[in-house]
């Protein structure tokens, strides 16, 4: 079994990546990078992609550097094992607005995704039950079979799941408005002309909206938002397995107040028309990027690989004039956006001396715990759950195509596991959701083979004790989880052809993910709104005039959303148009 850390014997992506087809085409595009560009996007993460492509659609000549020999930042699809493809980084699609499919035409550029029903699994060990097969949760579309499958653990919750539903796809169609709307800029309402307020206050009407959407259940959700998740239901294998997406890419337990939010931000998604659907993407993650990308070009817009930005250039007056490259090349445009995070944008590509000391502050103390550990496996065939066994062997069963939550019988297991972190330890039972892409996309893997998308979780940024996560550290953690694994679905471990491990840090240092924060920085309710990145400037406008944030730390934060790259192309356009 080879079992690597990043940077040991990883092999980049091969001919028949996505990528790969992506420079192509770019190549034959015949494109040269120029010195003078009307604006500098700086990383193509798919947000970056998306503001490049809505600026380049509104007559704004754009170009996007990007520091690795792949587009995507995380949205990446990589060939770590030979015959492999990995989502590396992020691997589902939901959040993804329905705006930027029908304007970036994506399915024409290419885009295929394969939707999941049923989703979401959580087998049980329930051992000393007489030799019966454990039991498990099983949910997909069909609410009769979802309350049938619930009513195992709990009559009650099964009468409560339909109710559950329906509250929250009204908070989701009250809240869904606000994400494709720059919130109020407050700095900018405080200073400026009465007239630019009276504008200005026009883009409230999102929030306003939102309010009486809710009407008088308002004080309800607020109490979603603000309470702990587990106040739900009484079962614990339903608690536990909705708890995972409130808990999910957080330092956070199910129950710390406020991690209703996480779990919204989770479920307001949707795909096709389905709304809430999450799925796989054909040629994973890096297929998003890629069709984002070919959007882009073919409407004029450049983009670079290996061209890492060292610093953002200000003129004497104070305005942004371009970028610097690292190989000292000088690129002049009237904006620069940063898709980096916050604090790669603020506190080192751009010159301090132009920030307000207690800007530069602030975001100095953005929230960025992580608690993700991201495991890539290769296997020769497909796990055999105890909880739903395989007969004959390696038949794909629909629990297959699910996110498979292990460790999730109860939120204690969950909330031990983050105390765990929260001391420095890597969770010694960690939260584990699985998923196997291939059961669906079989452009993947070998025949017969799998690739299995570990995210578990809790596991620290620091250890204790002074240790670091070295080699050794990596693979002991991976071991404990294949060791869980193992429990659940016995032969796992002698399936496994080869793996690659991302601890929080690695995180960081491949992808720019700041303390290996999926979402630059914590969803918080402090950190969302009118406070993303920092209070007094949310949304995409910076102190430095021409500077914008258009990345997961601007409203209205992570996953593959795109809204903060679409929205930051609107804002960005409206400012030319006054410049």
């Amino acid at each position: 079994m080879a079992a690597s850390g990043p940077g040991t014997g990883l092999r980049r992506a091969l001919g028949a990546l996505s990528c790969s087809a992506w420079r192509q085409v770019h190549s034959k595009a015949g494109r040269h990078l120029k010195q003078e560009y009307d604006a500098v996007v700086v990383g193509a993460g798919h947000n970056g992609l998306v503001a490049a492509a809505y600026l380049q659609r509104l007559g704004v000549n754009t170009v996007v550097l990007e520091k690795r020999h792949v587009i995507g930042g995380a949205a990446v699809t990589e060939e770590i094992i030979p015959g492999f493809k990995f989502s590396r980084a992020s691997y589902l699609l939901s959040l993804l607005r329905p705006q930027i499919y029908t304007d970036l035409e994506l399915k024409k550029y290419g885009l295929k995704l394969h939707l999941r029903d049923p989703y979401a699994f959580t087998p049980m060990l329930e051992e000393g039950r007489g030799g019966k097969v454990p039991r498990s949760l099983l949910l997909g579309t069909d609410m009769a079979e979802n309350q049938k499958q619930i009513a195992q653990f709990s009559w009650k919750d099964a009468q409560a799941f339909p109710r559950y539903e329906e509250f929250m796809s009204l908070l989701v169609l009250a809240i869904d408005p606000l994400l494709d709307a720059a919130p109020l800029d407050i700095a900018a309402f405080q200073h400026g002309s009465l007239l630019q307020r009276l504008k200005l206050l026009s883009t409230l009407k999102p929030l306003v909206k939102a309010g009486r959407t809710l009407g008088a259940q308002l004080p309800q959700y607020y109490q979603v938002l603000t309470a702990p998740i587990t106040k739900w239901f009484e079962s614990e294998p339903l608690k536990a397995t909705l708890a995972t997406d409130a808990v999910i890419g957080a330092m956070t337990s199910p129950r710390t107040p406020g991690s209703g939010y996480v779990l919204l931000h989770h479920v307001m998604g949707g795909l096709e028309g389905t709304r809430g659907a999450w799925g796989y993407v054909q040629g994973g993650m890096g297929a998003v990027s890629d069709a984002i990308a070919s959007s882009a070009t073919a409407h004029g817009a450049s983009i670079f690989t290996d061209k890492p930005v060292a610093k953002v250039q200000v003129n004497h007056e104070g305005r942004v004039e371009g970028v610097l490259l690292e190989d000292g090349l000088e690129i002049k445009s009237r904006v620069v956006l940063s898709c980096a995070s916050p604090q790669v944008t603020f506190l080192k590509l751009t010159p301090q001396d132009w920030l307000p000391e207690s800007f530069r502050e602030r975001i100095s103390q953005l929230d960025t715990q992580s608690p993700v550990t991201k495991i890539n496996v290769a296997v020769d065939r497909l796990p055999n759950f105890l909880a739903a066994p395989s007969a004959p062997k390696n038949q794909l069963l629909p629990h297959h195509q699910c996110s498979i939550h292990l460790n999730c019988e109860n939120t204690l297991l969950l909330h031990q596991a983050f105390e765990e972190a929260v001391g420095g330890l890597p969770s010694r039972r960690p939260m584990i959701e699985l998923c196997i892409p291939s059961s669906l996309d079989r452009t993947l893997a070998p025949p017969g083979c799998h690739v299995i998308s570990l995210f578990t979780q809790f596991t620290p940024y620091t250890l204790a004790g002074g240790r670091v996560w070295d080699e050794q550290e990596r693979n002991a953690y991976a071991d404990r989880v294949f060791d869980c694994i193992e429990d659940y679905a016995p032969g796992f471990k002698a399936s496994v052809v080869g793996r690659d491990i991302l601890t929080p840090p690695d995180l960081e240092r491949i992808f720019g993910l700041p303390g290996g924060n999926i979402f630059h920085c914590a969803m918080s309710l402090d950190q969302l709104y009118f406070a993303r990145p920092v209070p007094l400037h949310s949304g995409y406008r910076c102190p430095l005039p021409g500077l914008y944030l258009c990345g997961s730390g601007a409203h209205p934060g992570g996953g593959v959303m795109g809204a903060a790259g679409r929205n930051a192309a609107h804002v960005v356009f409206e400012d030319l148009k006054n410049m």
